[in-house]
């Protein structure tokens, strides 16, 4: 945790703060921070500063919080992520979140297993935990705009269209040929599928809302990976 996160409920005066569980215990077992000592905060949806700690018992802490600084601001990229293996799904919105990704759509595909969208981690609590987990990560504040699509098709004809104008709509298949363009200027809807990539017929379908497919190179990476690497790109 290298920011820790604060919400308008912890707040007991303007810049007085008291905390319970995982926040208390990451501070008291992992910083290991006495009275007096200082560490980063912010404020989710807001700005960051520092904050002193006052007090540090068993069951709570207490803090002066000093929020004096912006967020970094977000990158210019909508994600529109093929929903991972119930496994991988929690690696993969943290590291979006904490990459700064602005917009993250979760959609379906032919690769994908109907049982991923019944699994628990689906569960609004576990999507924004996740998420909350990128902030921390990358001391950031301000949570990624998350949205779901379980048609696949209606999504691409009928939204996509309008969602990308003004942007450069990339979709990642390996074997496009077409290398993964660099430092892009503009704002840019990235699409990546699951593992293995998009089907052929899936890579046409977005090649007919305004897709360019692209590649890393002939290897075939992980989603966390391969996202992790093609944000690099681009940003």
């Amino acid at each position: 945790m290298n920011l820790l996160l604060l919400f308008d409920t912890d707040f007991q005066t303007a810049t007085g703060v008291r905390l319970t569980g995982r926040r208390l215990e990451h501070v008291r077992d992992i910083h290991r921070l006495q009275v007096g000592d200082e560490l980063r905060v912010g404020l989710l949806g807001g700005g960051q500063g520092t904050a002193r700690l006052l007090l540090l018992e068993r069951d709570a802490l207490e803090l002066e919080v000093n929020l004096n600084a912006p967020s970094p601001p977000k990158l210019p990229l909508t994600l529109i992520l093929a929903l991972p293996r119930p496994k991988v799904l929690n690696r993969v919105l943290a590291s979006a979140t904490s990459l700064g990704v602005a917009r993250i759509i979760l959609v379906n595909a032919w690769k994908v297993e109907k049982s991923y969208w019944k699994s628990p981690r689906m569960e609004e609590a576990n999507l924004l935990h996740q998420c909350i987990l990128g902030l921390e990560q990358a001391r950031d504040t301000v949570l990624p705009d998350l949205q779901i699509r379980r048609l696949l098709r209606p999504f691409v004809e009928e939204e996509l269209p309008a969602l990308i104008q003004g942007t450069t709509p990339l979709i990642a298949h390996p074997g496009s040929g077409i290398p993964c363009p660099r430092g892009m200027t503009t704002p840019v809807t990235l699409a990546v599928g699951p593992e293995g990539g998009f089907l052929p017929q899936e890579v046409e379908l977005f090649g007919r809302a305004g897709f360019q497919a692209v590649e890393l190179g002939p290897r075939v990476l992980r989603v966390e990976t391969a996202l992790a690497a093609l944000v690099s790109r681009i940003d």
